[in-house]
C-alpha cells in the first residue's frame, strides 16, 4: 500500500538549505535576511547572519521587524562570521553579502564550497530623520530581501550555482 503523507509531513522531510547573510556589523540588513529566510513560507531555508566586525546589539528597527515576522527573539544577536568557520558550525549552502563593505572584504574559508553572491542594499541605519523615516528605510530593505528570497525559493536549489544566485539581485 502506498503511504500517504499530509502536505505538512512532506514539507517536514524536504531538504532545508542553510543561508548565511553577511554584513560588516551584523545589526540590520544581515539580521533581516536571517529572519526572512528562517520564517519564509516555503520552509526551504534556515537563515543565519554574521559580520566581519559585529556590533554590540541588533538595531531596534531590525529587531522590531524580525519579531513581527515571528522570528525567535533569542536568536537576535550580532555575531562574528568566525562562528561559522568553526568545525561544529552548520555548513552553509549559500552565502550572501548584503553590504558593499562586507562584499569587498576577504572572507574566511567556508567549508563545503557554498554558492556566493552579493545582494547590496543601502544601510538603513544611516538614514537621517524621525522614527517613521528610519522604519521605512528598514522596511524597504526587508521588502527587497524578501523579493530575492522568494525568487531563490522558486529556483531548483540543488542545481543552483553562484552565477545564478548573483542574477537574482538583478531580477528583483
Amino acid at each position: 500500500m502506498p503511504s500517504h503523507q499530509t502536505p505538512q509531513e512532506s514539507q517536514n522531510q524536504m531538504k532545508q538549505y542553510n543561508i548565511l547573510f553577511l554584513c560588516t556589523h551584523n545589526s540590520a540588513r544581515s539580521v533581516l535576511g536571517e529572519a526572512l529566510a528562517s520564517t519564509h513560507l516555503s520552509g526551504k531555508f534556515v537563515g543565519y547572519s554574521a559580520g566581519s566586525t559585529p556590533g554590540t546589539a541588533v538595531n531596534p528597527f531590525a529587531r522590531e521587524l524580525a519579531l513581527e515576522m515571528g522570528y525567535d527573539e533569542n536568536k537576535l544577536r550580532s555575531k562574528s562570521w568566525d562562528e561559522y568557520g568553526l568545525p561544529d558550525a552548520p555548513q552553509m549552502d549559500f552565502i550572501i553579502t548584503v553590504c558593499d563593505n562586507a562584499a569587498g572584504e576577504v572572507c574566511p574559508f567556508w567549508p563545503g564550497k557554498p554558492s556566493t553572491a552579493h545582494w547590496g542594499f543601502p544601510d538603513p541605519s544611516q538614514v537621517q530623520g524621525g522614527d517613521e523615516e528610519k522604519r521605512k528605510a528598514f522596511k524597504d530593505v526587508m521588502i527587497g530581501l524578501k523579493k530575492r528570497i522568494d525568487i531563490l525559493a522558486s529556483m531548483p536549489l540543488d542545481k543552483l550555482d553562484s552565477m545564478s544566485l548573483k542574477e537574482i539581485h538583478t531580477k528583483a
